[in-house]
């Protein structure tokens, strides 16, 4: 019997993966330690066998695809297993490439490099030899920096941190200057960068309460805070099955996978009894953080988060209290190691409730109707080396859609010498300082508004010249102009004309005769500041633009390239775009790039406040109306009056309550 709560959307289990491994090793010998699996994920049914099961049809075939790499050879290969029929579909030879890195050659590294006899004597030199303290953080490289005598091999290069005990944050001691090249297929050491040293000053780089000194501990005036509790007796008001969600008219589907972490499909919204849908398939698909300095230490640290590592096997579990508050349902993930070994990241997803302040209100002679907003926030955290990210998907009663980040964690700092100020950053620290650098996030976003056939509009807003139907100079219409196609629809931010973009089912009109569309209200969006001429820019070309627009297609998923690690420019966007293809009353997909442009502060030492940035996709003329006019008000139990009406959120000329919620 077929499980009630199974879906084709769902990640592939643990048995799946042991399942693909067992499949592939009988047919090809792909077996560790000779081999590597860099990836194993669900092959996503298309959109027609997706609606043909939801609608009583047969499950589509379950399939996974899978990117893995002979160390011996170097030879990485691709290939499609049917696990419903227990087969090799598809196996192909990628020439040319490398695959994603692995969190077990991360660590293989960092043990390899540290037991090295040419590292320990490298860094006695320079006072160190206590190799317990040192850690080894190995970054990937982008093509063009390779050197000429390492082309063709999987390598990787190494920051060197070292600890001042056991314990402390090993990102504050930095050992400038030292660095290793190693091939991640041998873990052979291929040499050591030693360019220059720099006098270690005293800094305070520690966060972990008992490793500050207690001079800076005993000098907080900080009042202790009263416990903020937040419950809900009753329970969540949404329904988790399996990994579908439904609350407040909302319904969607959770994902997960090795590269984009958590994904979000079929979302949809119940407009008075009609099913509409919205988005297919929405996610992140990139993120490229550049660091904006080219000094030694620094001019290769470009890293690819998403192509070269994958949120997913980043994610972390979150816990009751500390990452997430309320009435809490979690999902946990499963993924694999480089054997491909399943294993469980509890608590993965986090899906609560929020209150959030109000929704809407009026206060009118006497009356007053006010209704308290509630959002559905579904997240999950990464962590990636030094950096932390924590995504943010929520869903709003009145049809809005919210994507937040926020970038936490502890900067890459290097000492300088006496008397030198930095060029390209913010000294945090006594001869400390923290690079420049910037986080661009690339949202890849299906959507189907009111079905799969859709147009974008970039929409702005223009000043009516004074003239005799606008004497004083007040009135300003909107300009929608539709993008038809791939070159058009290239977009970047306008503040002067407070640009934004609508996604428009022309196809169907609302009760009021509008077409119904969901617009992007952009934030965070920024420039990308390189020299047009820079190999760094053009190992994705992604980032020259705020928005693209693509017809929908199942290989182009990665916009800056499928095999980033290694990788070379045009890969992606541009290369896709290239055709020039139309993308009018058709299926697309709209590309979003936005992120942080971290001018670093000696805020953000030791460890950074959460840098907080957002999108929003609003609907706009999809509803008739106000969809959340019929929120109910808050029950006068939640409200602190001394004298409630039955709801303390809505009163009239005779109550005595006061002006709304306390």
């Amino acid at each position: 019997m077929t499980d009630p709560v199974f879906h084709p959307l769902d990640p592939l289990s643990a048995a799946e993966f042991s399942a693909t491994v067992e499949i592939l090793g009988a047919a090809h010998g792909v077996v560790a330690p000779a081999w590597r699996y860099a990836n194993i994920e669900m092959a996503e049914p298309d959109k027609a066998a997706l609606a043909a099961f939801d609608a009583g049809g047969a499950i589509p075939p379950r399939n996974a695809i899978v990117t893995c790499f002979e160390r011996a050879t170097n030879a990485t290969y691709k290939a499609l297993v049917s696990l419903t029929d227990s087969t090799v579909l598809e196996w192909d030879h990628i020439p040319g490439v490398q695959a994603n890195f692995t969190v077990d050659e991360w660590s293989e590294a960092d043990a390899a490099l540290r037991a090295h006899p040419d590292v320990i004597a490298g860094l006695a030199k320079r006072g160190i030899t206590d190799l317990d303290l040192v850690f080894m953080d190995t970054w990937t490289y982008g093509d063009a920096l390779i050197p000429d005598k390492y082309k063709g091999r999987r390598i990787g290069w190494s920051d060197t941190w070292v600890r001042s005990a056991p314990g402390t944050n090993p990102y504050a001691g930095p050992v400038n200057g030292f660095h290793c090249v190693i091939d991640l297929n041998t873990m052979e050491l291929l040499e050591i960068e030693d360019t220059f040293t720099v006098p270690k000053p005293e800094i305070m780089g520690e966060y972990v309460p008992r490793y500050v000194p207690e001079r800076i501990r005993e000098a907080s005036t900080r009042e202790e805070l009263k416990p903020l509790e937040i419950t809900q007796s009753d329970g969540p008001s949404f329904t988790l099955t399996g990994n579908r969600l439904d609350w407040q008219n909302w319904s969607l589907r959770v994902g997960f996978n090795h590269r984009e972490g958590m994904t979000l499909h079929s979302i949809s919204y119940d407009d008075n009894g009609t099913r509409r849908s919205i988005a297919h398939r929405i996610s992140f698909a990139e993120m490229m953080v550049p660091y904006r300095d080219h000094c030694d230490d620094h001019y290769r640290r470009t890293a690819f988060d998403i192509g070269e590592w994958g949120l997913g096997f980043m994610t972390t579990s979150l816990e009751l209290g500390c990452d997430c508050l309320g009435e809490i349902r979690y999902l946990d993930a499963v993924l694999h190691n480089s054997a491909g070994e399943p294993y469980t990241i509890k608590n993965a997803i986090c899906i609560h409730e929020e209150d959030n302040a109000v929704l809407w209100k009026h206060v009118d002679h006497g009356t007053s109707e006010v209704r308290r907003m509630r959002r559905l926030t579904v997240s999950f955290h990464v962590t990636v080396a030094n950096y932390e990210y924590l995504t943010y998907w929520r869903f709003y009663q009145d049809g809005n859609i919210e994507c937040e980040v926020r970038a936490t964690g502890l900067m890459v700092v290097s000492h300088l010498p006496e008397g030198v100020a930095p060029e390209h950053g913010t000294m945090v620290d006594n001869r400390t300082y923290a690079p420049f650098h910037q986080h661009f996030i690339v949202a890849r976003m299906d959507l189907d508004v009111d079905g799969t056939d859709n147009t974008v509009y970039q929409t702005e807003t223009e000043i009516v010249p004074i003239g005799p139907d606008n004497p004083y100079g007040l009135s300003l219409r909107q300009v929608n102009t539709p993008l038809r196609t791939e070159q058009e629809a290239k977009g970047d931010m306008n503040f002067a004309t407070q640009r934004t973009w609508k996604v428009v089912n022309d196809n169907n009109t609302t009760g009021i005769g509008a077409h119904p569309a969901y617009k992007l209200v952009p934030g965070a969006a920024f420039p990308p500041l390189f020299d047009p001429a820079s190999e760094v820019l053009a190992r994705c070309k992604a980032i020259e633009h705020s928005v693209w627009v693509t017809p929908n297609s199942p290989d182009e998923r990665w916009p800056a390239g499928e095999f980033v690690n290694q990788g070379g420019p045009g890969m992606g966007l541009p290369e896709w775009t290239a055709g020039n293809r139309s993308v009018e009353n058709t299926d697309v997909v709209l590309w979003y790039v936005f992120g942080i442009h971290h001018i670093t502060r000696p805020e953000d030492w030791p460890i950074m406040p959460a840098d907080i940035v957002s999108f929003w996709l609003k609907p706009f003329g999809f509803f008739d109306r106000n969809p959340a006019l019929d929120v109910a008000p808050t029950p006068k139990s939640a409200c602190h009056t001394e004298a409630a009406a039955d709801s303390c959120c809505s009163s009239s000329a005779d109550s005595t309550t006061g002006q709304g919620c306390h």
